[in-house]
């Protein structure tokens, strides 16, 4: 799914999310089956082992989850996703025979989760027009040079170096003249960022990965395979938005610099529209490799690498 695509929704839940707890309240019930819930210390997100109904906490008190989805597990056999990995890790002539000449020390399976939060950026840019003052500057160093070859015909003494130097150092002094061709630019981009809400897995944080949302069903625990794990989350609703807006003016800066060049002014505004929790099938595997660790994060749904560790 591009940057900018808008989320297709998927099967509508109730939209009203009461607070069903205190913030102090050291259990609560499933506010879906009843079921009892024990959130552990520093969890911000917890979901029911019977029904997969998500909580989370918030300023005012735990409350449900206004819009929760998962994606479908599609690659459930250990030896698929390993076929994925090999290609990644003997991908190039240095890395030739780096999967067999490395030891799986760990392959496992889970249900993580991750805040989508979809932004708006604009950026305003200023930048000087590079194009037109090298246009120009040449001109001009060309048209001097020929001024001064047709002078240099009157006088003796002079090669052809001469007209031809003095008219490149009079385009050279042009040049300053045109520094202040500027012009203002606007970069506007949409983006659906994916933010982990599990703090142990930070560093594994896709920055531009984009899950293949259009795949994505309304949250159903009995589409999760037995014996995988549905992990809780400490990474609250704002400070999904507040990593989003950062990340947001990251790309939007790289993009800026790798259209614009000589960049002398450039802001950014950020605007949230709308966050949806996403429980992904993530398969992490650990190798090790003549005593140096890799470590890769695949997508269980569609396959794809979302991050590497050591490569």
């Amino acid at each position: 799914m591009k940057c900018g695509a808008k989320l297709a929704a998927p099967p509508t839940q109730a939209p009203s999310t009461p607070v069903i707890a205190s913030l102090e309240a050291k259990s609560l019930r499933c506010p879906h089956c009843g079921a009892p819930l024990t959130p552990k210390f520093g969890e911000m997100i917890i979901s029911c082992e019977y029904c997969g109904t998500a909580v989370m906490l918030g300023s005012d008190g735990w409350r449900g989850i206004h819009k929760q989805s998962m994606l479908p597990l599609k690659l459930a056999e250990q030896e698929r996703v390993s076929a994925e990995i090999r290609g990644l890790m003997d991908r190039g002539l240095l890395h030739r025979h780096l999967y067999g000449d490395s030891k799986l020390e760990e392959m496992n399976l889970s249900y993580v989760p991750y805040w989508i939060v979809s932004v708006s950026a604009r950026s305003s840019i200023v930048a000087s027009d590079v194009a037109v003052q090298v246009g120009e500057i040449a001109t001009t160093a060309a048209l001097f040079g020929v001024m001064g070859s047709a002078m240099s015909g009157r006088r003796r003494g002079v090669g052809i170096a001469g007209p031809l130097l003095a008219g490149a150092m009079l385009g050279t002094m042009a040049g300053p003249a045109q520094a202040g061709a500027r012009k203002a630019y606007q970069l506007n981009n949409n983006y659906n960022l994916a933010i982990v809400a599990v703090k142990a897995f930070n560093e594994y944080q896709p920055r531009n990965y984009e899950f293949n949302l259009q795949d994505r069903t309304f949250f159903d625990i009995s589409k999760i395979p037995k014996g995988v794990k549905i992990l809780n989350g400490d990474v609250g609703e704002e400070a999904a938005k507040y990593q989003a807006k950062a990340i947001a003016e990251q790309l939007q800066s790289e993009k800026a610099h790798a259209q614009f060049h000589m960049i002398q002014e450039l802001h950014t505004d950020v605007d949230v529209t709308e966050t949806e929790l996403l429980y992904a099938p993530i398969w992490f595997a650990q190798f090790d490799h003549k005593g140096k660790k890799i470590i890769l994060v695949a997508d269980g749904n569609s396959g794809g690498i979302i991050n590497s560790i050591g490569l």
